[in-house]
């Protein structure tokens, strides 16, 4: 499989890009260090939350939580950790 801009496909670029670019793990924590493993869940969960909040039920809506199946929300994860650690240094 090929990586798209860096990420591991489009799907995890345009989610992070749209969604938390420019935001820190810090936001989901409260400012405690998590493991990607624990972020993973919270930030997946505010993205579908984002998506009910802001579309009507019905196709639109089935294709957008469909299109967040393939985000590799481990990376995303990762990234959020990353730029905490460096913001911190």
């Amino acid at each position: 499989m090929s990586t798209y801009n860096g990420w591991k496909n489009y799907a995890t670029w345009r989610v992070n890009l749209e969604v938390f670019d420019g935001m820190s793990a810090d936001y989901f924590t409260g400012g405690r260090c998590p493991m990607p493993s624990e972020l993973k869940d919270d930030i997946r969960a505010y993205v579908e939350d984002l998506i009910e909040q802001t579309t009507e039920p019905g196709l639109g809506r089935d294709y957008a939580m469909a299109f967040l199946q393939d985000v590799n929300w481990w990376e995303i994860a990762d990234h959020l950790i990353e730029a905490n650690e460096d913001a911190a240094t």
